[in-house]
């Protein structure tokens, strides 16, 4: 480091800014004929990492919270939601933190080049606290992220259903598992700019959508707010806002496609806030509206009548489902290249090629367990509450338990020192400290504690009353024949259906 004593915040600025330049000036458009190609393909602002952090992270739960309402109720649904916004803005500033920790001491001890490598969370985990917390991490991440693609394509199928019923569900989560797979061919985070964006504009649509139809559609006729009445109900819809929050196992990943990683540390919590927005108004909307039905119609668009702007919604969330496909399935990606040695392979096609298999389980997953909505809460009480709440509160208070971690940089740096400190208004250590054991024992004991038992109860009872393999989960029983005839012949209209359920649908 250059400088001497007056030179002090010079070098402290040097240290931890200065290696991203290469990656700030790898985002620049050098020459008038890749503009547009670099406006719509090569992100790396902080807006860029904003509009994937937004849109990637409500997703097709959007579709679910009101029936994790009809479970907790209005008060607590709402609470919930505030909550684990703020619990989860917290964890992925963890990570963030441990991000740019790591990937500064790697740069400072000039034994890593990042060009051509991606760095994930358990390489993360790897170089500030061994292989232990890396196999744990790994382990933890790429179950998830797989369980996060298989509810995408679960999605897909629960939401064209509602547009074409041609087909039973099982058969459209085949057609759009083989369009999920050409995600393949989109290199990195880097390339979602374009979709990024497209997506935050779906999911504004959709959610204003339910919230204004359900608002001219009114209540339902006998239409009943029991909830809560049952702590399996209780728990499991607590697990799903868990989820719902509980987006940023890919944060590592977007913070490095950034042109500055370091300035991501408030860009998910900006995120939340904005979400929030959409997703308080719309699941308080429906349930106002439909109550106690949708204990039995985990995908709100089952419940509101068929409409243009329905089918717009659909058609919107559809793509959409695209995109978070590709953000859940792009790290898994990364893993399989990486363990087959063509990670920094600079032919997409080879590279494309290559990650076909990780699609296959994907797949298949969705179409063993196609229970829309309770494999939401199972996913966010038995992974996302390790991937994303614990492991980050316990890796941040194992990296810099040591008073030399603690150290902020001066000029005579060690390889120790950490980045920065926590906000004083967080307390600095103690304060984080204390909110990171918090965090731990919350998300242990209500999420995977009492979330696993719900969730998992559920869960299976969905397996009993519907079986593996499922054709069509919650879809309508077909209309009797001689009943439709006979309704037509005495001048009556056919009876509509606007929901989606058979007549075993107990979400227990």
């Amino acid at each position: 480091m250059e400088g001497g004593a007056g030179g002090g915040d010079k070098a402290v600025e040097t240290v931890i800014a200065g290696n991203y330049v290469e990656m700030e000036s790898e985002g620049k458009v050098r020459d008038v004929k890749s503009r547009v190609s670099n406006f719509l393909w090569h992100g790396g602002s902080v807006y860029d990492a904003w509009f994937s952090c937004a849109s990637n992270q409500v997703a097709q739960v959007l579709l679910t919270l009101p029936y994790s309402f009809s479970q907790l109720g209005m008060l607590s649904g709402i609470m919930f939601q505030l909550f684990y916004g703020l619990l989860g803005s917290w964890t992925a500033y963890l990570i963030s933190v441990l991000y740019v920790e790591y990937r500064t001491r790697k740069e400072r001890e000039k034994k890593a080049d990042f060009r051509n490598h991606v760095i994930q969370w358990f390489e993360v985990l790897d170089g500030l606290l061994g292989k232990h917390w890396r196999n744990v991490g790994l382990a933890f991440n790429c179950t998830f992220l797989l369980f996060g693609s298989v509810i995408q394509l679960i999605a897909c199928a629960s939401n064209i259903y509602y547009i074409n019923d041609n087909l039973d569900k099982r058969t459209w989560t085949y057609i759009f598992g083989a369009c999920c797979a050409t995600t393949v061919f989109i290199p990195s985070f880097h390339n979602y700019r374009i979709w990024s964006f497209l997506g935050l504009v779906m999911t504004t649509y959709t959610a204003w959508y339910l919230t204004i139809a359900s608002i001219l559609h009114g209540p339902m006729e006998g239409v009943k707010h029991s909830g809560p009445t049952k702590m399996v109900l209780y728990f499991t819809g607590a697990t799903n806002i868990l989820y719902t929050f509980g987006g940023h196992a890919v944060t590592v990943e977007i913070m490095h496609a950034m042109w500055k990683p370091q300035k991501f540390k408030s860009i998910y919590l900006l995120a939340t806030l904005y979400v929030l927005t959409l997703t308080l108004p719309s699941a308080s909307a429906v349930y106002w509206a439909f109550g106690d039905a949708l204990l039995n119609h985990s995908n709100a668009f089952s419940l509101l009548p068929k409409s243009p702007f329905r089918d717009m919604a659909v058609v919107l969330m559809l793509i959409h489902q695209f995109i978070t496909f590709g953000f859940a399935c792009t790290p898994l990606y990364f893993v399989w290249e990486k363990a087959i040695g063509l990670h920094e392979c600079k032919s997409m096609c080879k590279r494309a090629a290559a990650r076909l298999p990780v699609v296959i389980p994907i797949w298949f997953l969705a179409i063993i367990f196609p229970f829309f909505g309770p494999i939401n809460s199972a996913v966010g009480s038995l992974l996302v509450s390790f991937t994303v709440y614990i492991i980050p509160a316990l890796a941040h208070i194992f990296t810099f338990k040591s008073a030399a971690a603690r150290e902020v940089m001066h000029i005579l740096i060690t390889p120790q020192n950490a980045v920065e400190q926590p906000p004083k208004w967080f307390g600095r250590w103690v304060g984080a400290y204390v909110i990171n054991i918090f965090v731990v024992v919350w998300v242990l004991i209500v999420g995977f504690g009492f979330g696993g038992w719900a969730s998992v109860t559920n869960f299976v009872r969905q397996i009993d009353t519907f079986g593996l393999f499922t054709k069509c989960y919650q879809c309508p029983p077909p209309l009797p024949l001689a009943g439709h005839l006979n309704a037509t012949a005495a001048g009556a209209a056919p009876p509509m259906y606007h929901g989606g359920h058979s007549n075993h649908t107990h979400n227990l």
